[in-house]
């Protein structure tokens, strides 16, 4: 071979190692740099927005952090799902903000709210976030709330009806919360995780933990069953070793395929690695959150237009709402949302929504255009009442 052309070949050979280096490094960088808890929110995007950040303190001492966005119309109050806090919401806030006066809260056991186990049950909370709406909202909003945050929302619709002007319930797990049917639901599983795991004596974090025990691992392998050992159990192992003491965040894995999402849904106070207390997510096991919370008295009790937003069948991993062995993969199944329709006296069903249960987070558009939709009717029934 001449010379030349072995230098052009070296050369073809040095581009393509350099091109595929720097595409390997950006690929890690943006994976390493994904901002899975929105932590970043404020700084990024917030404060410029105007969103300030507050803390309401009540008369027995509790406190309730939340944002606090510009006054750009009617006020929305959001309450966010298990296991996160108010940045979940990242995604709409800035378009919401454009739209509303948003109020986003922590409420007890998340965030940066009070960590008491005393106050958390679903009427405790529920009124506090009344008291709320009184003394510092001091108005009638709108209110959505997600997952447990949409159970909140039904109490304060249904006790407070003359602060509510309509309510968005976001894939709330009605009826799959109670005895006797919770237990056959992946989200009791993960609730019995946190209680087996506060009343052993092993020395683990409870990343750790879930690592040996989280059902998820259940439908991972649904059809390998190596894959929830190879794909995310070992890949967190080997990153604890390096990291202890951290949520893992694995570099080859994308935002998109939700791995390093599972293991941030994992961080807790009693790890240290974040703000949610695990001992909210037992009241959940032993059903004493629910205690004075009869759901289907608060659902018949809704005045307010109700919007009960539910996700499609998970057509990946199971057939339909449950998996092969019968337990529930999402909030609710189809029966129980229509039985929360026909219990709220002016609710609107929209489902088949796919996502896999945050729908404000996965499907940020669908939600925000759901909300202004509510809003510009009850603008216009409110103009046509006005004649």
């Amino acid at each position: 071979m001449a010379l030349d052309k072995k230098i052009e070949l070296v050369k073809i050979i040095v581009i393509v190692v350099l091109t595929a280096t720097v595409a390997g490094a950006v690929f890690a960088y943006r994976n390493m740099r994904q901002d899975i808890l929105n932590e970043r929110f404020l700084e990024k995007k917030g404060y410029r927005l105007g969103f300030t950040e507050e803390m309401a303190k009540i008369d027995d001492g509790s406190e309730i952090y939340y944002l606090k966005g510009p006054d750009n119309g009617p006020k929305l109050l959001l309450l966010h799902g298990q296991q996160v806090n108010c940045l979940d919401y990242a995604k709409v806030l800035p378009k919401l903000s454009k739209e509303f006066h948003v109020y986003a809260l922590d409420y007890y056991g998340h965030g940066n709210s009070s960590k008491n186990p005393d106050k958390y049950n679903a009427v405790e909370i529920g009124n506090d976030i009344i008291w709320f709406i009184e003394n510092v909202v001091k108005g009638k909003v709108y209110i959505s709330g997600h997952s447990s945050g949409a159970l909140l929302a039904a109490y304060v619709s249904a006790k407070a009806p003359d602060y509510v002007v309509a309510t968005i319930l976001e894939d709330g797990p009605f009826f799959s919360t109670l005895p006797g049917k919770a237990e056959k639901t992946i989200s009791w599983l993960s609730f019995k995780n946190m209680y087996n795991y506060l009343n052993q004596n092993e020395i683990s974090t409870f990343m750790e933990y879930s690592l040996e025990n989280d059902y998820m691992q259940e439908v991972f392998n649904a059809e390998d069953p190596q894959a929830w050992d190879k794909i995310v159990k070992e890949p967190a192992l080997k990153y604890l070793d390096k990291h202890p003491g951290e949520i893992p965040k694995i570099w080859y894995y994308p935002p998109e395929l939700g791995i390093n999402s599972l293991y941030a849904l994992n961080a807790n106070m009693q790890d240290g690695t974040g703000n949610y207390d695990l001992r909210f997510g037992v009241t959940f096991y032993d059903f004493s959150w629910f205690e004075g919370f009869n759901q289907e008295d608060i659902l018949k009790n809704i005045q307010s237009p109700t919007i009960v937003m539910h996700v499609a069948p998970n057509e990946i991993t199971a057939s339909g709402y449950y998996d092969e062995n019968g337990i529930l993969l999402a909030a609710m199944d189809e029966i129980d949302a229509r039985k929360v329709i026909d219990l709220v006296p002016n609710g609107k069903y929209i489902g088949g929504f796919k996502s896999t249960h945050d729908i404000h987070a996965d499907l940020p558009d669908d939600y925000i255009e759901v909300l202004l939709d509510l809003k510009n009717q009850m603008e216009k029934n409110s103009k046509l009442n006005l004649k």
